[in-house]
């Protein structure tokens, strides 16, 4: 027999997604041996209790019928003009339903704005860290990541003249993630007002990620990057997988707004590629207007007393007993992104210990260099679970930490 090798394509070398890579696989390998293993890699409510909103289940139920067929590529009216009330709402008045996709979770409309905007060698401007699938998209569609940093010394809050620092003449687009994943960092209004000055003067496209749009804590607010947006186009991503937990149904959107007066084009491939895929799934679009329009039970669980505050709070008392451990408080979404003191531990790295976590005390985090960031020493966890079982990681997280320490001594 002959033998030969199918490789994979070269794109990949450049793209990282470490939450669902080779520790993920290893976890499930673990329990397979029979380990319960503490996941707190992934944002993914279903995973840890969280239930969809009963009415969201019930608009599908009772549209099953219609969902048989494909809808429109950019998706069922009711839902688009759902998210057009909803930008309506916020101050966002120049939209219509012609400009909503709906996707199958904001990750496919990511790919698909990138891929409708991309030429060979086109920069586009990300955060770092960022979510990774920014990064992955960008690449795989041709273009050029140029990361500008967020420190933790700002808070994880980039600084407008750094990004503006960044800009050349390949220069497309500028992403935004607020609130912030993995960080946890709300953007406040003058420095969204800052950058979207930026995006204005340099003609770029200002991509805004705010699937954790209606996730704050302790009175952090919320700015929709579309209600300061005029002079430049502006596309806003979310959808229902983080505040309405249904992650599941695979249904996320992207509504542009500002300038629109040269973007027939660009909307014309967007279209297209949107086309080509037929439609997103139809019956989780059936959920969008019951979900925008009803009750929003979200702010129940992100408020004083709610689930979520206090599983925040839960890692924000395990880091301050901490002996290796520092982090700025998450103001928003669902996530962590402690470091590590390699004062005291100066040869830590950070994907070495999420292996050795996962093998020894079988607790799964995501490794900080994931979120495409220069530095070894921070990781990601999700602070959905119980308070209760983020103290136990917490503590084996200390008790290997510690195991670090007395090796070297």
């Amino acid at each position: 027999m002959t033998q030969f090798v199918i490789s994979g394509s070269h794109r990949l070398a450049e793209v990282r997604y470490e939450i669902r890579g080779r520790l993920a696989r290893r976890a499930l390998e673990l329990e397979k041996m029979g380990y319960e293993i503490i996941a707190l890699n992934i944002g993914n409510p279903g995973l840890f209790g969280y239930r969809t909103p009963e009415t969201m289940r019930l608009a599908m139920i009772e549209n099953l019928g219609a969902s048989e067929p494909y809808s429109h590529q950019k998706g069922i009216f009711p839902a688009r003009e759902a998210v057009v009330m909803q930008q309506q709402s916020r101050g966002v008045l120049d939209v219509t339903a012609e400009e909503v996709f709906i996707g199958n979770g904001v990750s496919e409309l990511i790919d698909l704005t990138l891929r409708a905007l991309l030429n060979p060698g086109d920069e586009v401007l990300l955060p770092s860290p960022d979510y990774p699938l920014w990064t992955a998209a960008t690449v795989l569609n041709d273009g050029c990541a140029v990361h500008y940093p967020c420190r933790p010394e700002r808070d994880w809050i980039p600084d407008p003249d750094e990004i503006e620092s960044l800009i050349t003449d390949k220069t497309r687009a500028l992403v935004l993630i607020n609130p912030n994943n993995p960080t946890g960092a709300v953007y406040p209004r003058p420095v969204l007002e800052a950058i979207a000055a930026i995006a204005e003067r340099h003609h770029l496209v200002l991509f805004s990620d705010e699937i954790y749009d209606q996730m704050t804590y302790e009175g952090a607010e919320f700015v929709p990057m579309a209600t300061l947006v005029e002079d430049t186009l502006c596309a806003t991503f979310s959808g229902l997988s983080k505040t309405y937990r249904a992650c599941g149904y695979r249904v996320g959107w992207v509504v542009f707004s500002g300038n629109r007066e040269n973007t027939g084009a660009y909307m014309e491939a967007l279209e297209l590629l949107a086309a080509l895929r037929l439609c997103s799934n139809v019956p989780g679009q059936w959920a969008v207007q019951t979900a925008l329009g009803g009750f929003q039970s979200v702010g129940e669980l992100v408020g004083e007393g709610g689930r979520l505050f206090r599983s925040r709070q839960a890692v924000l008392d395990a880091v301050a007993a901490s002996e290796f451990l520092e982090l700025t408080a998450p103001m928003g979404a669902m996530y962590a992104f402690p470091r590590v003191k390699t004062d005291q531990l100066p040869d830590f790295d950070d994907y070495q210990f999420a292996l050795d976590l996962l093998e020894h005390k079988h607790v799964l985090v995501a490794p900080g260099i994931s979120f495409n960031v220069p530095y070894r020493d921070h990781f990601r966890i999700t602070t959905l679970p119980e308070r209760t079982v983020l103290k136990d990681a917490m503590d084996r997280i200390e008790e290997l930490l510690h195991s670090y320490k007395v090796s070297e001594i």
